[in-house]
């Protein structure tokens, strides 16, 4: 039974990914980035905010800090007026000058491409390595923001809370390749089809699938 349900979900996660990359032949990281660095500032700023809020601050922050030399040596007061707006602002520049100094003192100054070395940044937690990895570097990564824990779990391709054992089940189901373009589609469906409050199951490309369509009950 269990390996029954598993060759189940397996084919279910081929399916949601195929429809995905259908209607989302792009698959876009929404936060502006030029480079591995900016993309892990701006993935720690976007934690409990949004890729636009984070997109609104991160051009003057680039411009005043061009690499982990630069950010590194900035003064935390100095960085806090910049994030003020993504929220928890004091903590957020903290952990970014303590990564910038990690990479200078560790890495020659250069993101580290493994998902051990990237974890051990402050502010670096598992979706954060995965995302560097994914986006700037193409390696194997599988994201598990809100977004993607949510809708996998309505698409009944899990039903595990913790991102980690999430990341684990969808994992198993998709190959490596996969991961890092199944998680940006994941995103950008929960973005605009697929909403935690108010779902537009008639929209979905996934709706004939999907066990928690709102809509009149046919067979699935």
């Amino acid at each position: 039974m269990v390996a029954e349900n598993s060759a189940q979900r397996a084919h279910s996660a081929g399916v949601v990914a195929a429809r995905l990359a259908t209607a989302y032949p792009q698959a876009v990281c929404e936060l502006d980035h030029c480079n591995p660095f900016q993309l892990l500032v701006a993935t720690i700023l976007s934690a409990q905010t949004t890729d636009a809020r984070v997109n609104m601050v991160t051009p003057e922050l680039f411009a005043r800090y061009t690499d982990a030399v630069a950010l590194s040596g900035a003064d935390q007061a100095a960085v806090e007026s910049i994030v003020k707006s993504t929220g928890f602002y004091q903590s957020k520049a903290r952990n970014l000058i303590a990564m910038a100094t990690t990479l200078v003192e560790r890495f020659d100054a250069r993101v580290p491409e493994s998902l051990e070395e990237l974890v051990t940044l402050a502010g670096v937690g598992r979706k954060t390595a995965n995302v560097v990895r994914s986006v700037a570097f193409g390696l194997p990564g599988l994201p598990v923001d809100t977004h993607v824990g949510r809708l996998s779990r309505r698409l009944g391709l899990t039903v595990e809370t913790d991102p980690v054992k999430v990341e684990a089940e969808l994992g198993d189901q998709l190959p490596s390749a996969a991961w890092g373009d199944f998680s940006l589609r994941m995103i950008l469906h929960g973005r605009r089809v697929c909403a935690a409050k108010k779902p537009s199951c008639a929209e979905c490309v996934l709706e004939d699938v999907c066990p928690s369509s709102t809509l009149p009950t046919r067979p699935r």
